[in-house]
């Protein structure tokens, strides 16, 4: 592929972007569309984010869009990057840089004009591509060769590249598992491994987002495996390096298989040993969300059901347990059972078993105790220990009976376990 457009894109025509190139275009300066926006046009994937790259200044570019009556943000100044809202949508507009001085995590840039210096500072020849407002692609370094085949190859000399940031080692597999195939560029391969010790000057949100975005990809079980190779894995992740990361396999293929949306928290259970422990130190150290690090938690937490267990006896485990836990417990049995059903008949079963406790899961709805402790203060009981100890004894009942007992029935029989106080103040018999 020598040449490309991408002028059946939607997007390209928008209005507000088209005004946008329109006034970053006049009087002898040039803008075009950068980056993930083309390469993914030319794949025919979904563009959300659009980037620009111009030859104006930070100011200039200020100036001209505020001129048109767009809204500008600062966003990136001392980079040469200003986020314009054209219409309603926001545009991010970095000026052409060269780098001047790099520590690994950061650069010192100057603005240019020179396109090709542009590109050559970038990662990835991929990720490198232009376009014109007309929808004309614009390849400067290779980058429409590499996307027709599925290589994935960094700009220029590797090892060059990874010093300047070492965050592009996670980007080199994250990039390979979203648009790669076959076996990984082999001199960036060589450059991951030789320079992975520089993944420790990382920052954790920008460890897990790479990761994250990784375990997002239609398939991330090969990068995974490079990932390993290299040992970059074990320098993010050294929970897995003992556990391995077997289980990952079998998972996309029950994903595929079975039409699972993809589950970046799932796929990250698989390549962990569900230890508490050990789980709560990676969110810490990552810096989780809340809501991811109650996840991965959740599923150690969590037991794994006996696949013959009865309908009634599996739903009284949902409710004593975290559902989303035991969804993964069960999602990653059943996958492991499945790639082991063609040479065995029990793993057949397994898997059937599994799965009928996974259609359970997916139609049960958390019952509600319907009783609460105020209904036993209004009864008479007084508030306390004892109060707390009475309502979790009903609740065990209401449990024990299918999550049938009705209000009136729990109260009955609080009545007589546990006779409200009749002492000064109790409400008259």
């Amino acid at each position: 592929m020598t040449s490309a457009t991408i002028a059946g894109a939607d997007w390209l025509r928008e209005p507000g972007l088209q005004a946008l190139l329109g006034v970053l275009n006049a009087d002898g300066e040039e803008a075009r569309i950068a980056g993930g926006a083309v390469r993914n046009a030319l794949l025919g994937q979904t563009v959300t984010d659009i980037d620009i790259a111009t030859t104006t200044p930070p100011d200039e570019t200020t100036r001209r869009a505020k001129a048109a009556g767009f809204k500008v943000v600062p966003t990136g100044y001392e980079h040469g990057t200003v986020t314009v809202v054209a219409k309603g949508k926001p545009y991010e507009v970095t000026t052409l840089r060269a780098d001047v001085e790099t520590d690994g995590r950061r650069a010192r840039v100057v603005f240019g004009r020179d396109w090709r210096s542009d590109a050559e500072r970038r990662d990835f020849t991929i990720n490198a591509l232009y376009a014109e407002a007309d929808g004309r692609v614009v390849d400067l370094v290779g980058g429409l060769d590499d996307l027709d085949t599925h290589t994935l190859r960094f700009i220029g000399n590797a090892e060059t590249r990874i010093r300047e940031d070492y965050l592009r080692i996670l980007r080199f597999f994250r990039f390979f598992a979203w648009y790669g195939s076959g076996r990984p560029d082999a001199e960036g391969l060589k450059a991951c491994a030789r320079l992975k010790e520089g993944l420790s000057r990382l920052s954790a949100e920008r460890v897990w987002g790479e990761l994250r975005k990784l375990l997002s990809a239609p398939d991330p079980s090969r990068a995974l495996l490079w990932m390993r190779t290299t040992n970059a894995l074990t320098m993010v992740l050294p929970e897995s390096e003992k556990w391995g990361i077997d289980t990952i396999h079998p998972l996309m293929a029950a994903e595929q298989g079975l039409s699972w949306p993809p589950d970046p928290m799932l796929r990250l259970a698989a390549i962990l040993p569900p230890d508490v422990t050990r789980l709560e130190a990676l969110a810490a150290r990552l810096r989780l969300s809340k809501a991811e690090a109650a996840s991965i938690v959740a599923w150690a937490q969590a037991p794994l059901p006996d696949r013959a267990l009865s309908e009634a006896d599996f739903v009284k485990l949902l409710y004593r347990n975290s559902p989303e836990g035991i969804d993964k417990r069960l999602r990653l049995a059943l996958a492991t059972a499945r790639a082991r059903a063609p040479e065995d008949d029990k793993a057949l079963a397994e898997a059937a078993g599994f799965q009928r406790l996974l259609d359970i899961l997916e139609r049960w709805k958390r019952p509600v105790l319907p009783i609460k402790g105020k209904d036993l203060v209004a009864s008479g009981h007084a508030p306390g220990e004892e109060l707390g100890a009475l309502l979790a004894e009903l609740e065990q009942a209401w449990i024990d009976s299918g999550f049938k007992m009705t209000r009136e029935e729990l109260l009955k029989k609080a009545e007589r376990s546990f006779p409200p106080s009749r002492g000064e103040g109790g409400p008259a018999r």
